[in-house]
């Protein structure tokens, strides 16, 4: 069948570049050391920054959860799919990141991906002539969402604040949107928020922060981005996800109440979605108690130290790590068919890290994606050090 052929042909050309994707399947929890088709494997490729997804608090409140409210959450938060679990993390959330923003309030969503639509989408719903402001290395959410919104979007240099300025300056939206990463995924680096931020508030434009890698893993208590830097506005529109360092699933965005009630009022991803499991989100506030008690605190001081003990050790003599002080510690290579060579190598040793290739990353960056986890412990990490050392010796 022609139809048929075509997608085959489509395969091919990915095949032969080196750019087919394979999933492998789990048979064990989320953790630093996994069962992955019969094989015993180090991890070091998943965002359970803090090691909380196979958290016995968490799986306990879990399980109370779904005593509680049962599984299903039968409709959307508009029709009666709003629980009393959803209604309770919303106000812990809005609570956990209120320092930061004006009359506070959250909203969750089922993932991160439908968040970023949501909130992009409904910020410039009210306004045809809406002119968005994009990161040039921002998330495929983002992206999708700024497409998805219809509205004009123009794309800024990496972490270039003059170019990003001379687009606001130039701007006659009366709705301004500036969006950007706070922890770019497959950099690992922080955006510059407080000169961004200022950005916004002289040419007033809102500042949409998405999270995903900061929150839970940044900040004293575990607040994020906002709180590594202090940070505190009205234009501020913060999404955090909740299936990372958070270790369970989903997302929230939290900003002033009439941004919140505009997004309930306008943003069609969450008006005709059904609402996740009311379990989860009971599950969820036993994982923010973790992340801002004193068992969060020692967990990203251990984080912490394994990217210092993985910044000391790796001496990387035909590859690059990119200057990153976070969990996400990226080793450029460059080619597409060596990074996969290194990842198989790695694998080979069990040691599972992610081979990370175009599209997540330009052409010509193809990419180790080491992420560490406060599970891991430091003899893991020199394990993976070695490796990684030995491998960038040999010559293909």
């Amino acid at each position: 069948m022609e139809l048929l052929n075509q997608l085959r042909q489509q395969l091919q050309t990915l095949d032969e570049q080196q750019l087919i994707r394979k999933r492998r399947t789990v048979d064990s929890p989320c953790g630093p050391r996994v069962r992955v088709e019969g094989r015993e494997l180090l991890a070091f490729c998943s965002n359970d920054y803090l090691g909380l997804a196979n958290h016995r608090k968490i799986k306990l409140a879990l399980q109370e959860g779904a005593a509680i409210y049962g599984v299903g959450s039968g409709a959307s938060h508009l029709i009666s799919g709003h629980i009393r679990a959803h209604a309770m993390l919303e106000e812990r959330l809005a609570q956990f990141v209120g320092d930061h923003l004006e009359a506070p309030r959250a909203i969750s969503f089922c993932t991160g991906y439908m968040a970023n639509l949501a909130v992009i989408t409904g910020l410039t719903a009210g306004d045809r002539q809406a002119e968005i402001f994009s990161e040039e290395l921002n998330h495929a959410s983002l992206i999708d969402g700024a497409r998805l919104s219809r509205a004009k979007t123009q794309v800024y240099p990496h972490a270039d604040l003059a170019a990003l300025e001379v687009l606001l300056k130039a701007s006659k939206a009366a709705t301004k949107v500036v969006v950007t990463d706070s922890v770019f995924s497959m950099d690992g680096n922080l955006a510059p928020l407080p000169q961004l931020l200022a950005l916004c508030e002289q040419y007033g434009a809102w500042l949409v922060v998405d999270d995903a890698h900061g929150f839970g893993a940044l900040g004293a208590q575990g607040h994020g981005v906002l709180e590594h830097f202090n940070l505190r506005s009205p234009n501020l529109v913060y999404m955090g996800t909740l299936g990372k360092a958070a270790g369970v699933g989903g997302a929230f965005v939290a900003a002033h109440e009439t941004v919140i009630e505009t997004l309930i009022q306008k943003a069609r991803p969450y008006i005709f979605t059904t609402a996740t499991p009311p379990a989860l989100a009971h599950a969820l506030l036993t994982s923010l108690d973790l992340l801002e008690g004193d068992e969060g605190i020692t967990r990203r001081a251990n984080l912490q130290a394994l990217v210092a003990q993985l910044d000391d050790g790796l001496r990387l003599e035909r590859w690059q790590r990119l200057p990153s002080k976070t969990a996400i510690q990226p080793i450029l290579i460059g080619d597409n068919a060596e990074t996969m060579r290194a990842g198989a190598a790695l694998y080979e040793q069990g040691l599972w890290v992610g081979a990370i290739r175009p599209p997540t990353v330009a052409p010509g960056t193809a990419r180790l994606r080491v992420t560490l986890s406060a599970g891991h412990t430091r003899q893991e990490v020199a394990t993976l050090i070695t490796a990684l050392n030995a491998l960038a010796l040999e010559r293909t």
